[in-house]
């Protein structure tokens, strides 16, 4: 099947007279002995169903986490506590604070830069890629990248968010890991927090999930019976939410307050500096339809000026917005964004 159909046919239950024609939420804790789990921190038929539609996504088994960085904190568990991690240098905050926080050995690349990236894997306990990074947009070759860092011998996680199993299947051309912040596209409409990985080893899932069950990192019933219902529209939410991206970007490109529009050319996140900082943010605070906020992925529009974030670099533009673009009519958006940079 094409991963169109598959977000809609995986996870369904057994076709069976009577059955539902959705996993139900079920809310507990504990369960009969002799099933597939006996306590709720083993498993649960709601999670269950979420693990099966994006493992058959993303070519793999999967986990589901109470959250994205807890996705990142079980793949860290993999390696010792004095490894040397690579990790873009403008990737997600999130994942770049936790692992400076800790005493791994820490090398930053940009992975748009092939060779010097390939060059900073050399003796690499885990590999961490972004692509595009997470506010900078950056663009890496990912199989490129990722064949060299197994050649290297380095574990090789993929952080997939923005791109989603629609658009790229990081198992498919050798990450042993790949990771969602399940809160943002997957799930669609911001109303829950949630982290899945997936992988093909099942030495590695075997692991991932004992870090999972002994840390109590897991999903919730609620949550993951959500995170599946938005999986359901996620081909027809990306298509309308990209084409709005795009034009976007087109139409950002030629504003006189931008100096700058970062679109990879696919994607829902479009990035772009206004050089006066200060009318960044004003712009982000005074606009009616697109949102002030911090989340991304959702159907409605968010923006945010990232500088205004502590633990964003210094290298990331003052003026930089990050432009979370969702299903709205077009002209609709671009009224708003215009009138709020006036």
């Amino acid at each position: 099947m094409q991963p169109e159909t598959v977000t809609v046919a995986s996870g369904r239950p057994a076709r069976t007279p009577g059955a539902p024609l959705n996993a139900p939420i079920t809310l507990a804790s504990a369960f009969v002995p002799g099933g597939e789990s006996e306590y709720g921190r083993f498993g649960n038929p709601a999670y269950d169903a979420f693990e099966r539609v994006v493992g058959d996504l993303e070519g793999g088994r999967a986990l589901g986490f109470a959250s994205g960085i807890a996705t990142a904190a079980a793949t860290l568990s993999l390696v010792r506590h004095d490894a040397t991690v690579v990790i873009p240098r403008h990737g997600y905050n999130g994942t770049t604070s936790l692992v400076t926080s800790g005493a791994y050995e820490v090398r930053l690349i940009d992975p748009s830069d092939t060779a010097a990236s390939v060059a900073a894997f050399d003796g690499a306990d885990l590999v961490w890629l972004e692509s595009p990074t997470n506010p900078a947009m950056e663009v890496g070759d990912l199989p490129t990248l990722v064949a060299a860092a197994r050649e290297s011998g380095a574990l090789v996680a993929v952080d997939n968010t923005f791109r989603t199993p629609l658009r790229d299947r990081p198992l498919s051309y050798g990450a042993d890991i790949v990771v969602h912040s399940a809160s943002k596209l997957l799930c669609g409409h911001s109303d829950l927090v949630l982290g899945v990985l997936a992988t093909r080893d099942d030495t590695l899932y075997e692991r991932l999930r004992r870090h999972r069950t002994l840390h109590g990192a897991l999903p919730g019933a609620l949550e993951s019976f959500l995170a599946t219902r938005g999986i359901r529209t996620l081909a027809v939410r990306l298509e309308r939410a990209e084409a709005n991206a795009a034009a976007l970007a087109e139409r950002l490109a030629g504003h006189p307050a931008v100096s700058e529009v970062r679109y990879p050319g696919f994607g829902t996140m479009v990035c772009f500096v206004v050089d006066d900082a200060e009318r960044a943010q004003r712009a982000t605070e005074s606009s009616r339809l697109v949102t002030y906020a911090t989340s991304l992925g959702g159907v409605e529009t968010t923006w945010e000026r990232r500088r205004r974030m502590a633990a964003e670099p210094d290298t990331i533009p003052a003026g930089l917005i990050r432009l979370s673009v969702g299903i709205e009519a077009l002209e609709d958006l671009w009224d708003d964004i215009t009138e709020a940079l006036q």
